[in-house]
């Protein structure tokens, strides 16, 4: 008997992790398109900073991180567990905010002269002011300005590990308790670890390519040229997927809730088979996506020209 329950449990136990690997693949998969622009933004941050405090910097905002999904996680909990239908209107507007946030990247790059929204914003904001001994030198304050570029980085961090935080909670909606917690923290600390140890390894990526140039091997200085050529094109490119991403993560996250228009597609692609279908499908989510940025950025621009009127009156 005592055989048979200890069997009965490991079981049950292998039948829940199985679930969490599952859920955890579909959801990362899901949250792949937050991931692409939170590397290049969070790599983006650190920028300006001096080489010797990059990865300290960098650990502040993963610290910063993991204090926003140790908020965001319980959160999620408490909504599936007692108002479970705001579950679905959650992931449609995080899904919508995803568009809209590709969207106003592509607006941004056309009217700021092929410049990225982060770096029109960076160039706009107001720089640190030196103080005390630091401004008698001249010198600017660089631990305030330090300071300031990891609240920023929080703060962003903040709206991407709510995206990842509601994209996962509408992949475990239908799981059990126990299921949606293992997946939700660990998706939480899965993507806080993977996301800002690569930042680290792409602010340092320089570093590394400026040391083996310097090296005596002919294959070193080949390899430390060749990485110094590449950083700033992996940058370019961390930026372009991550964009087109948004898309296709947002995108499909609108068509799946909207039936119709789900089934519209379907029905489009239906004749369609093998890679050809994938293809489309996913070419369907994108033009959604990109649709429904355009209507909340429309939207936004709208709503704000009226608050400066009223302001204005």
């Amino acid at each position: 008997m005592a055989g048979g329950s200890l069997l009965a449990l490991i079981d049950d136990i292998a039948s829940v992790l199985d679930d969490v690997a599952v859920l955890s693949k579909l959801a990362a998969k899901k949250t792949s398109g937050v991931l692409g622009d939170d590397l290049a933004l969070n790599a983006q941050q650190v920028a300006g900073v001096i080489a010797s405090r990059e990865i300290p910097v960098v650990l502040a905002v993963a610290k910063g991180s993991l204090l926003n999904k140790a908020i965001l996680v319980p959160a999620a909990l408490l909504i599936s567990a007692f108002i479970p239908m705001a579950v679905v209107p959650l992931l449609m507007i995080g899904g919508a905010f995803l568009c809209f946030e590709g969207v106003e990247k592509l607006a941004h790059r056309f009217l700021h002269g092929g410049k990225t929204h982060d770096q029109a914003a960076e160039e706009d904001a107001p720089v640190p002011q030196p103080s005390g001994a630091a401004a008698d030198a001249g010198a600017p304050d660089l631990q305030a300005l330090e300071k300031e570029k990891i609240k920023g980085a929080v703060r962003t961090d903040f709206v991407l590990s709510a995206e990842i935080i509601a994209i996962t909670l509408g992949t475990v909606a239908g799981a059990a308790f126990a299921t949606q917690v293992m997946v939700l923290s660990g998706i939480a600390l899965l993507m806080t670890v993977g996301v800002y140890g690569f930042v680290a390894g792409i602010v340092k990526l320089d570093d590394a390519g400026l040391w083996l140039s310097r090296r005596a091997g002919a294959l070193s200085r080949l390899l430390g040229r060749a990485i110094l050529a590449l950083a700033p094109w992996l940058m370019k490119a961390l930026s372009v997927l991550g964009t087109a991403a948004m898309f296709l993560v947002g995108g499909g996250i609108l068509v799946h809730g909207i039936a119709p228009l789900h089934h519209a597609i379907q029905a489009l692609i239906q004749p369609a088979q093998g890679v050809s279908a994938v293809l489309l499908s996913a070419l369907g989510d994108a033009l959604v996506g990109l649709v429904g940025g355009a209507i909340v950025l429309g939207v936004v621009l709208i709503g704000k020209k009226m608050l400066g009127r009223r302001a204005a009156a």
